[in-house]
């Protein structure tokens, strides 16, 4: 596909993006990455080794100078802790990107959308590339645009939930709002999720226990990587109008 995904002047491959929790191993890791076709990899920085390389280490597995390394604030609860493993990610060489996640409630892991705000803020003035991980909310997305972010990553439903795009008319609402790139993130647990997250208009996917959690990661991997180019395909291929009535196949004009 020649429409690459651009953001803050990085170019991107794929618009599949893959997260690297919740499999067996790191070996199992690297093999789904590299089934994904993903050239992004997001690791969250205080669960995952990506710091301290005198210890087995992630990027031992996932070579930084192939795959764009997206460090990620996940199990982050206060602004606080959010600023710190930025910054930590930073500091370390890995990458100014950073996946921002600042959450507000253990059970359904939504989003504290006030803290991630301030979070966003104070991260896009010190120079990060910030995506936040935020709700379906069309108003807090555009004020996270206002407040520096470089995308926003709406969820498409809880976090592991798989249960896929549950309000896809506030996931195009907030395509029609912000001028960013939308990357939908959380609750694709098959395919036909990540398909018609595309479809809807939606700049990249980020799937990590859809693959991770899947019987057969590997498989897993390489069906969301079609799904993410069938989807796109058709977007831009434009559908057909829905229709209440059947409308025939073949025309009839100048028939006998």
């Amino acid at each position: 596909m020649d429409d690459k995904l651009i953001i803050k002047g990085i170019e991107f491959q794929s618009r599949l993006w893959v997260g690297t929790g919740k499999y067996k191993d790191f070996e199992e890791t690297r093999k789904a990455v590299e089934a994904s076709g993903a050239d992004v990899v997001t690791v969250a920085v205080r669960r995952v080794n990506i710091i301290d390389r005198k210890s087995e280490n992630l990027l031992d597995y996932i070579d930084p100078k192939k795959y764009k390394i997206l460090p990620n604030t996940a199990g982050c609860y206060t602004v606080e802790d959010a600023l710190r493993y930025a910054r930590l990610a930073r500091e370390a060489g890995i990458s100014d990107l950073i996946k921002l996640e600042v959450i507000g409630d253990e059970k359904t892991l939504f989003p504290d959308v006030c803290g991630l705000l301030k979070a966003t803020e104070i991260l896009a003035k010190e120079g990060f590339i910030v995506l936040p991980y935020t709700n379906d909310d069309p108003i807090i997305a555009k004020r996270l645009e206002d407040a520096g972010a470089a995308a926003v990553m709406p969820l498409g439903a809880p976090i592991g939930s798989g249960l896929g795009i549950r309000n896809p008319y506030n996931i195009k609402i907030i395509l029609e709002t912000v001028d960013l790139p939308v990357i939908v993130d959380a609750g694709v647990g098959t395919a036909s999720d990540a398909t018609i997250a595309m479809e809807l208009g939606c700049d990249a996917v980020l799937i990590n226990t859809g693959i991770a959690g899947a019987k057969d990661p590997i498989a897993m991997a390489e069906a969301m990587k079609h799904a993410i180019i069938a989807g796109r395909l058709a977007y831009k291929a434009g559908r057909i109008s829905k229709k209440l009535y059947a409308t025939a196949s073949s025309p009839i004009e100048g028939m006998l």
